[in-house]
Order: C-alpha cells, then sequence, then structure tokens
C-alpha cells in the first residue's frame, strides 16, 4: 500500500484499507454468493451500481462459479462529501427483470437511502428475488430494514476514496481505500 497522503481537489486523504483486505474481503463474498448459486438452473442478473461498483463488480465476478447476466443502473446522491438525502435515477434499468433473481452489487451502504430506494425499484419492476451485496458497509450509520446479504467488510462513518469510490469523480482508480485526513 501507498504509504503516502493523497490529494484529491481540495482535501488530502491517509491510507486505510489496503488492496490485500479489499481482494481477501471480496474472495470471501464471492464464497458465498457461488455457495447460494451454484449449480443452480437459473441465470441471475449482476446489477452494477454506476459508478462507484464497477472495480468491485468487475473482481467479484471474475469468482463467480456460475452464469450470470450483467446490467448497469446509475444513481446519485451526493454532492462533494455529502449525502443529499435525495436519490437520482441517472440511467435506470435497462434489462428486463420480471421473475428473475437479481444480485445488486454497491460500493458502500452508509445510511442506506440509495440502496433501499434501488431495492423498491427493482421489486417494483418485478424481480421475484433480490440479494443485495455492498463492498463497504457503515454500520453505524446504516439504520433501514433491507437486509444486505452480502457485504465484504464493515467500515467506520468516514468519507472514503478509492477502488471505485471518489471525491467528485476523482480518486476512484486507487487500488487502495483512503480516508478523509481531517
Amino acid at each position: 500500500m501507498d504509504k503516502k497522503r493523497i490529494q484529491l481537489k481540495d482535501k488530502f486523504f491517509v491510507p486505510y484499507i489496503p488492496y490485500a483486505e479489499i481482494e481477501k474481503a471480496i474472495d470471501r463474498v464471492a464464497d458465498k454468493i457461488n455457495a447460494d448459486f451454484e449449480g443452480k438452473q437459473e441465470i441471475p442478473i449482476v446489477i452494477c451500481v454506476l459508478n462507484g461498483s464497477i472495480m468491485f463488480t468487475g473482481e467479484l465476478m471474475k469468482r463467480f462459479n456460475f452464469n450470470c447476466e450483467l446490467s448497469s443502473v446509475r444513481l446519485s446522491s451526493y454532492v462533494g462529501t455529502t449525502s443529499t438525502g435525495v436519490t437520482r435515477q441517472i440511467l435506470g434499468l435497462t434489462t428486463a427483470i420480471k421473475n428473475r433473481s437479481v444480485i445488486i452489487v454497491e460500493d458502500i451502504v452508509d445510511t442506506g437511502k440509495t440502496i433501499t430506494d434501488l431495492y423498491r425499484i427493482v421489486k417494483e419492476a418485478g424481480a421475484k428475488d433480490v440479494r443485495i451485496c455492498t463492498m463497504l458497509l457503515k454500520p453505524d450509520v446504516y439504520k433501514q430494514d433491507v437486509k444486505l446479504d452480502y457485504v465484504a467488510l464493515e467500515v467506520e462513518n468516514k468519507f472514503i476514496v478509492g477502488f471505485g469510490l471518489d471525491y467528485d469523480q476523482l480518486g476512484r482508480n486507487y487500488r487502495d481505500i483512503y480516508k478523509l485526513d481531517i
């Protein structure tokens, strides 16, 4: 892990979770998902929540031992480092999911507003089974009733970047995860 602090626009970030730890967590989650879907006749649809979960979804799918389809949605609820509390659909569902099993793959779940809105959207579109997978969970702030089926890592309630997570569209490309240096 790069031990140096990084700068993105007007903010500085320090190392938080090394890539090796992220890889181990992805392995654990993939093992659980494989146990749930391997050997089933039905082909589930994996929904990648853009843009943050691209790296996580790609790494996760490489570890799957079953066939699946991939689709994407793009939602937004952040401006800078702050949640607006309103989820906007920038790119909605583009795949028919009626009577299908769906695995929603998210980069991070904090308050849960975005994931609960997406869960509702997918259920209303007719999915018969919806599972939620997140790379990161902030358990101190997640107070929703929607079950998170697969959680790779739990993190403290800090603003973080790297491995798909961004600050105003910057920082997604880092392999490691960094937290805001206050």
